[in-house]
């Protein structure tokens, strides 16, 4: 795959920026139909156990299909789980002994990579199509990405089917599996945290009096809520690591570092770093986002710089409608049968789930 230019990212960045806040009546469309599920299943009972994980990866794979790709989950779904499998493969080859030229071997292994791959790309190359035919929804990502940008020179380039492909299958991966990700990491906090999530409740409650929901007028106005947001990335990222390589020679301090080495940048060690956010950098504290940060590389959920994640705007509009509409729906607590195992996949989730009690209207009333 093309290594994509700086321009380019930067071109969909900016048009994501624009689109992402039009895209809120799907994000809450999508939500609301995961919260009436909840209300189904909770009923008469007072309170319900519900694994939240797989709840909101569900929900996000419909959003980012909806508004990335103009088509809904079920559409998108045997996408994800080929993408799921694929994921299986590459972390079983990542734990073993690399052997140059394996790869290449007709093992069983090799062969079903090679059949997912192909699969997905079919997949992913059809709704392409019914995209360029349909162009029902010229605000989504996939015509961004059909879209001409200008290159350095101002002359117009585009990608090709292979690097459309290529980004739709990041996009579908990343799309999902950050945002549901992060949505689970800040349940589970503001459940463990009752304090944090009566704030959070009256903030969006406050903001949202008059229908109740989220949208592009009000969403800026959420500031507890975009703080528990950071610090929720900031104690568990989606990423644990960032991988860099210098273009040139470059003086890091005292380091001189040759070009083309490759850096190894540990995330989760520098948000933890009780230099650079104090003895209590282990803790649940949403107020340390209330001033601006001493240094601008302390906190890098989305990378930093020209390379910064594309999907940032996306991730963070949908995380905080999401979370908005939950606690303003519900109360909530840990469930006894929870058990904290955050493990490293290809992101950080949770190992067994996380199993969260929901309660209704009326105990947030009283």
């Amino acid at each position: 795959m093309r290594i994509r230019p700086p321009e380019f990212e930067t071109s969909i960045c900016d048009a994501k920026y624009h689109v992402s806040l039009g895209w809120i009546p799907e994000i809450v469309a999508s939500a609301q139909n995961m919260l009436n599920k909840w209300e189904a299943k909770r009923a008469e009972k007072s309170g319900i156990e519900m694994d939240v994980h797989k709840e909101l990866h569900e929900l996000s794979a419909d959003i980012i299909s909806r508004t990335a790709f103009g088509s809904s989950f079920e559409d998108g779904k045997r996408i994800f789980e080929l993408q799921e499998q694929q994921i299986s493969l590459v972390l079983d080859a990542l734990r073993s002994v690399y052997i140059p030229g394996f790869r290449f071997l007709p093992t069983n292994k090799n062969k079903l990579r090679r059949k997912l791959d192909q699969e997905t790309r079919h997949s992913i190359q059809a709704l392409i199509e019914k995209n360029s035919k349909s162009r029902e929804n010229p605000k989504s990502l996939l015509t961004l990405l059909m879209s001409p940008y200008k290159n350095d020179d101002g002359k117009e380039e585009k990608l090709n089917a292979e690097e459309i492909i290529d980004e739709c299958k990041t996009f579908y991966f990343a799309g999902k599996e950050t945002t549901a990700n992060l949505l689970t990491w800040a349940l589970l906090l503001l459940a463990s945290h009752p304090e944090w999530q009566s704030r959070a409740r009256d903030e969006v409650l406050s903001i949202c009096s008059d229908n109740g929901l989220p949208n592009a007028e009000n969403i800026s106005n959420f500031k507890l809520i975009s703080m528990i947001i950071n610090e929720t990335l900031r104690l568990y990222p989606p990423a644990v690591a960032m991988m860099r390589r210098t273009s040139e020679n470059v003086k890091l301090g005292r380091l001189e570092v040759p070009a083309n080495t490759q850096l190894f940048l540990p995330m989760t060690a520098v948000h933890h770093d009780t230099d650079t956010w104090g003895d209590d950098a282990n803790e649940f504290n949403p107020l340390r986002f209330a001033e601006p940060r001493k240094h601008l590389a302390s906190f890098f959920p989305f990378g930093l710089g020209p390379r910064i994640c594309v999907g940032q705007n996306l991730a963070l509009v949908e995380a905080k409608v999401v979370l908005a509409m939950i606690v303003r729906q519900y109360s909530f607590e840990v469930s006894p049968s929870y058990r904290h195992a955050p493990m490293q996949s290809m992101t950080l989730q949770p190992q067994y789930g996380v199993q969260i009690l929901l309660f209704g209207r009326d105990r947030i009333l009283h």
